[in-house]
């Protein structure tokens, strides 16, 4: 990515979430400019709107309101303007079966969130400065999930 930043944006309907994201991103030794929604409809009305600016990265909550993050991941993935964005889907708690419908569903990440700021930090550093060429490449479910 040579650009001055990276287009990110963040889908969660609890409002901390959002403030917990951007004090991070903030805090990252490169430029992000990151859009925010609360809910799924949302999202993906603005995303297939004429003034979208498509993210490098969308971050989304799994249990987002008024339209899943598994409805969304579908519409996503069938429009090839969305090709170049990466997906990342998170919780704090998800069984092995939501864990594997959200890889059938071609997101790119799915994330544990962490439950302390010190964590979330570390993970969410990793995500926006691994080489997503490489990574998105050879999908598969080892790079699929992150472990950190």
């Amino acid at each position: 990515m040579n650009k001055e930043y990276v287009n990110v944006i963040l889908a969660d309907s609890d409002e901390g979430s959002h403030v917990l994201f951007k004090n991070i991103f903030q805090d990252l030794k490169m430029g992000i400019k990151v859009r925010t929604f609360f809910s799924g409809e949302d999202l993906m009305n603005y995303l297939n709107s004429e003034e979208a600016m498509i993210p490098e990265i969308l971050f989304m909550n799994y249990d987002i309101p008024s339209k899943s993050s598994l409805e969304c991941l579908v519409e996503i993935k069938s429009d090839f303007k969305f090709d170049h964005m990466v997906t990342a889907i998170y919780s704090d708690r998800l069984s092995v079966e939501e864990e594997e419908e959200v890889f059938v569903k071609e997101a790119n990440i799915f994330m544990k969130q962490p439950d302390n700021y010190k964590d979330l930090k570390k993970v969410l550093t990793e995500i926006m400065t691994i080489n997503w060429q490489y990574h998105t490449s050879g999908l598969n479910k080892n790079n699929f999930i992150m472990k950190v």
